[in-house]
């Protein structure tokens, strides 16, 4: 089934009375965050910082800046902000003059120099390719890890999504270790209004796979330069009704099937044509079937190029 995209912005337009309908807030601010070159349009949103890293933060709503504050300044055009000089997380509250205000989560990484022997803190990291692909910015190995624990696993780091659903697969043990992007959540987010505009309902998608350590990739025999690796990848798929592990009948033809994966792989390439406000999140789309081991799925990724498979 070919969806058009005149149609899924009409859809969009609608968005209003279809979230009445099937109760789904889509956790968006209505103003923009720009953090450090990275931005949000959510009232939720974390970012990825290295220790000591200064940024700056600004408000903007309508192409104008916003006068905000961070706990008890305020700010006219910017906040310049510094991380700690320790990994962790730091919660910083957003609030616009006359807007909702926003919470930011700055996850401080552990930097990728900590890793030894290709372990960190214990866990097994590998090693990422030493040729980056074609030169590529984005495939040089990731600026540092969030660290995931058992206490913080389960905390929402954007609207609608958990650290825990991006975890490497591997077998090991706390703490954890993932790389995440944050045009990685906003796409996931976008696409999850995209599908409750759709009339199915659901809180988020089931993320399969997100984060691949390079040993675990390598484990599965997966391609060497995996967007996985880089956190910028997710394979996904509706499952709500029933909720049961393997793709919805999003069709409505009472199967299951590769032809639900293709509905939702139909509707995240329309969006690449005539949606302008899709365009950062330009990259891979990939449709697989199922087999003995998974259900039908859909890959996503933001490597700023678009690819199709």
């Amino acid at each position: 089934m070919i969806i058009s995209w005149k149609k899924i912005c009409l859809t969009m337009l609608l968005i209003g009375a279809a979230m009445e309908s099937f109760a789904f807030e889509t956790g968006q601010s209505g103003y923009v965050i720009n953090v450090g070159g990275a931005k949000s349009e959510y009232t939720l949103m974390s970012f990825f910082v290295l220790p000591n890293q200064s940024l700056s933060i600004e408000v903007v709503k309508a192409g104008k800046h916003i006068p905000f504050k961070v706990g008890s300044g305020t700010h006219l055009n910017k906040f310049d902000w510094t991380a700690p000089a320790n990994p962790g997380l730091q919660t910083l509250l957003i609030q616009p003059d006359g807007e909702l205000p926003s919470t930011l989560h700055m996850f401080i990484l552990h930097p990728m120099n900590l890793v030894k022997n290709n372990k960190l803190n214990g866990y097994t990291i590998g090693e990422y390719p030493k040729d980056v692909y074609k030169g590529l910015d984005s495939y040089r190995p990731p600026l540092g890890f969030v660290e995931v624990t058992k206490s913080n696993q389960d905390m929402l780091i954007s609207p609608h999504y958990t650290l825990r659903q991006f975890l490497c697969k591997q077998n090991e043990g706390y703490p954890k270790y993932v790389v995440l992007q944050t045009r990685l959540l906003r796409k996931l987010e976008y696409l999850t209004t995209a599908v409750n505009a759709q009339g199915i309902a659901m809180d988020s998608f089931t993320v399969m796979s997100g984060y691949r350590t390079p040993y675990y990739n390598t484990a599965i025999k997966n391609k060497k330069y995996s967007r996985h690796q880089w956190g910028g990848a997710a394979d996904i798929y509706v499952d709500v009704n029933p909720k049961d592990g393997v793709m919805d009948d999003l069709n409505r033809d009472g199967k299951v099937n590769e032809k639900d994966a293709k509905y939702l792989w139909d509707m995240v390439e329309s969006f690449y044509r005539g949606v302008p406000e899709y365009k950062p999140f330009i990259g891979g789309l990939g449709l697989y079937k199922a087999n003995a081991v998974h259900g039908p799925f859909v890959h996503v990724d933001v490597r700023g190029t678009r690819a199709r498979w």
